[in-house]
């Protein structure tokens, strides 16, 4: 038998209560949520939007601090001076190049990996994991890498850059994680239907993993894209320079002319703006690329990392 509750019986004050306290906390919470992620929000992107108005504005503004969001002193000249200098775009195009081959790379090599370590019934599976965090947390250093890599025929080449940082540890173990969630029973039914491992790889797992693909291609495509201390230890030729090295070398051309005499500073403002307007060039393709695989991000990490 139901016993139900009249309309101002003290169970349904209790209930009414409850639910407007509730209410009430969760709506406290909304508000604090929203103020410290727009403040989280303004603090991240002040730096690149001063930047912006930076490579805008006019090489005193800068110097003498008065750019703050806006740009002072409207200034185009130095985006036409870049954008005219060929050895920039020989170094954009050479990180185009490298980005793309070291990520189709790491990414081939990161997707295999995973795809074995995801099957527990391997061999020596726990060997190969014991493996990969080794050198998550250990390496040879930086003298014994270089020698390596200068024994191997390797410097001034794209090899260089694209084969010692290859494979990212922590990818590789979110796309383990991910692939270890998917049912095993598709991977059966394909066994039946007379796929081979590779063709299960191909046909049904990757088709089915497209979330995480995308967030492993952004992950490693803006880490070799940012990337200039490889190119900057294993490179001679400027030609081969990748333009985060034509960056770093105008931030330390800069640097060094505040040891010059007054006749220099006209030379710093000028490096100073130029520096503003190389950033701003630099991240374009990351802005461009990035609105078209937001949408699988968190979804991809989060079912990698939470089902895992």
């Amino acid at each position: 038998m139901v016993t139900l509750n009249p309309p101002g019986s003290p169970q349904q004050a209790t209930r009414g209560r409850t639910r407007i306290q509730t209410t009430r906390g969760y709506r406290v919470f909304q508000v604090c949520n929203a103020l410290i992620l727009t403040a989280v929000v303004v603090v991240t992107l002040y730096p690149f939007v001063n930047i912006v108005a930076q490579s805008f504005s006019s090489e005193s503004a800068i110097t003498s601090g008065h750019v703050n969001v806006l740009p002072k002193g409207f200034n185009l000249t130095t985006y036409k001076k870049v954008m005219s200098d060929s050895a920039f775009w020989q170094n954009y195009r050479n990180t185009v190049v490298y980005t793309v081959v070291a990520t189709g790379i790491s990414m081939v090599l990161t997707t295999c990996y995973a795809y074995v370590l995801s099957k527990r019934h391997l061999k020596g599976r726990k060997v190969l994991i014991a493996i990969a965090m080794f050198t998550m947390f250990f390496n040879g250093g930086l003298i014994p890498n270089y020698v390596l890599v200068s024994d191997l025929g390797l410097r001034n080449t794209i090899w260089a850059i694209v084969l010692p940082n290859a494979v990212s540890v922590f990818n590789l173990l979110v796309m383990k994680a991910f692939f270890e969630s998917m049912p095993a029973e598709l991977e059966e039914a394909a066994a039946v239907d007379g796929l081979s491992t590779y063709g299960t790889l191909a046909r049904v797992v990757l088709p089915l993993s497209k979330a995480v693909l995308a967030t492993m291609v952004l992950f490693y495509a803006v880490s070799f894209w940012n990337s200039w201390f490889s190119a900057f230890l294993y490179m001679d030729r400027s030609d081969l320079f990748p333009v985060t090295v034509y960056l770093r070398n105008l931030i330390a051309g800069a640097s060094g002319g505040t040891d010059q005499s007054a006749a220099s500073d006209t030379a710093l403002q000028i490096a100073s703006n130029i520096q503003a307007v190389t950033i701003v060039l630099t991240v374009i393709p990351i802005l461009t690329i990035y609105p078209f695989i937001q949408r699988y991000f968190v979804k991809g990490v989060m079912l990698g990392a939470v089902k895992g």
